[in-house]
């Protein structure tokens, strides 16, 4: 997937679980900005990042980021 891709996804699974930036941002241990930064497409997250991402959605790494 690409970065749009990803952002859309990360964004749909937060709004699903009824958070805001900042509860993925402290449960994920980086910046809000950051958090926007992956949901906007700007950025992807790196590895240790998206494995915290995927403890927190409950899912895994691969459902998140590789998915078709």
């Amino acid at each position: 997937m690409d970065a749009k891709k990803i952002g859309e996804r990360l964004h749909e699974l937060r709004l699903q679980k009824g958070k805001n930036l900042s509860d993925v941002a402290l449960a994920c241990g980086v910046t809000v900005s950051a958090v926007s930064q992956y949901e906007n497409g700007v950025r992807i997250p790196r590895d240790r990042v998206k494995s915290a991402l995927a403890r927190y959605y409950g899912l895994t790494v691969d459902d998140i980021f590789f998915a078709a």
